[in-house]
């Protein structure tokens, strides 16, 4: 291979793409970029009934807006293709009749109430449940009866006894597993389709991938895939399972703990580069704490800090960093980011205090629309500062214009008032909130009929 590392992605489009997965994808995407290797993209579409087109194009989408480019797979091409399974039929059906021929796996006629039944009985015998090769002893006539009576069979990998898989696991370090804890397995469902098991571990063979990383859910699938791999002299990946993202409370990330995928963060306003400086810090231990821009991540991801224990999501935490790249985009892109054609002094005002594309349109009502009722801690406010406060401000801002050190000075000459008992009550009567931008510069933007009527509002009666 010209490359040193070859990564891959391999997802199944049965869902929008998980924060689970696309960090997976993203960390196997920086390490490909470190080392100056490739980055594969594969479509695991063998699950018929679940695989739909529109989670494949939601993928696509998703890793472009996040820049995780792949240099083979579909739309790409590539020298091992077709990279989407429901297309290699040909070549599994080939090795699945090598593996018969020599006797390592073989058709199992056991329906789905026998294999729970079977599994029932270890686990009051104690044992752990694990399907006891009851179709691995059938003679070939017994075999022809059963497919008489038109039972469809699916393939199983015939387990060698009295062995142990070892290898060393990129995170985990080395692992031992004994062939008798393992039972045979299915390679080949009863319609015909490759397994997981099976096409996952033959195409990452095939596809030259040296290096796997996934969550460390799927650690108990590699010493089956070895031997799947080793039973058909293919080249062993080097495989590397990593924590799984959990949320505040410690649990696997669902939907309870809010939004779990990379649509909903990017359909809500989030950032692409916010969200892969998030995920970047979640189980990976990198030289560099703060924002980094993405093209330098790579620089800057050491594969072997990554981290065994599960990593917590944390959307505080991803909030910063969206501030952090706000803070770095130029107005016209924060202008495209908004969808606004507001003056660019207007949306540099407001840089400062907006999260998500959402937040803008409160401070476009701010200096030209409708302000909502108030809150009971502005409430108190306006009622401590009392309506002679409005109507000296009403009158002090027909002299001052949109001059606020005018008006301010003014006021105080007035009330007596100075501070926080003048700027706040001022403040919440123009804007509806005590923080926020500047309010000189929002008061200019203001129109001095809406200034007014708002600052009249309070100095008459209700």
């Amino acid at each position: 291979m010209s490359s040193p590392i070859v990564t891959r992605f391999a997802p199944s489009p049965t869902g929008a793409l998980h924060l689970g997965n696309a960090r997976t994808a993203f960390f196997s995407h920086l390490w490909a970029r470190k080392a100056g290797g490739r980055f594969i993209l594969r479509i695991e579409d063998t699950d018929v009934e679940r695989s739909q087109s529109r989670y494949l194009d939601g993928l696509k989408v998703d890793l472009a807006w996040l820049g995780l480019e792949w240099d083979e797979g579909p739309d790409v091409g590539g020298p091992a293709g077709p990279y989407v399974q429901s297309e290699r039929g040909e070549f599994y059906r080939q090795l699945f009749a090598t593996l018969m021929a020599e006797d390592r796996a073989y058709p199992c006629y056991c329906t789905v109430a026998e294999l729970e039944l079977s599994r029932k009985l270890s686990r009051m015998a104690g044992r752990p449940p694990r399907y006891e090769g009851t179709c691995r002893k059938l003679t070939s006539a017994e075999r022809a009866e059963r497919a008489a009576r038109g039972l469809r069979p699916t393939l199983r990998f015939a387990v060698p006894p009295d062995t142990a898989v070892e290898f060393t696991d990129l995170v985990h370090g080395p692992q031992r597993f004994a062939s008798a804890d393992i039972g045979d397995f299915i390679i080949r469902r009863e319609d015909g389709t490759a397994a997981f098991f099976f096409c996952n571990a033959v195409d990452d063979a095939v596809m030259g991938v040296t290096h796997v990383l996934r969550g460390d859910d799927h650690l108990t699938n590699t010493p089956r895939q070895l031997m799947m791999l080793d039973a058909l002299q293919m080249r062993r990946p080097n495989y590397g399972h990593v924590g799984l993202l959990v949320g505040a409370d410690g649990a696997p990330l669902s939907k309870r703990h809010g939004s779990t995928s990379v649509q909903e963060f990017r359909e809500r306003g989030f950032l692409g580069p916010a969200l892969l400086n998030h995920l970047f810090h979640l189980g990976h231990a990198s030289d560099h704490d703060g924002w980094l821009p993405p093209s330098e991540m790579p620089n800057h991801f050491r594969p072997e800090h990554l981290g065994v224990a599960s990593a917590r999501f944390d959307e505080a935490q991803l909030i910063h960093f969206q501030k952090e790249t706000l803070q770095r985009m130029s107005a016209a892109e924060l202008k495209a980011w908004l969808g606004s054609d507001d003056p660019d002094d207007f949306i540099e005002l407001i840089r400062h205090n907006v999260t998500l594309p959402a937040d803008a349109a409160d401070w476009v009502s701010v200096v030209r629309g409708e302000l909502p009722p108030l809150a009971q801690l502005e409430e108190g406010v306006i009622a401590d500062a009392g309506r002679d406060f409005f109507s000296a401000a009403v009158t002090a801002l027909d002299e001052s214009g949109s001059d606020l050190k005018r008006l301010t000075q003014l006021l105080k000459e007035r009330t007596g008032r100075k501070g926080a008992a003048l700027f706040m009550p001022l403040r919440v009567a123009l804007t509806g909130r005590p923080h926020g931008p500047e309010l000189a510069p929002l008061l200019k933007l203001m129109t001095p009929g809406l200034a007014r009527r708002r600052l009249e509002s309070y100095a008459q009666d209700s």
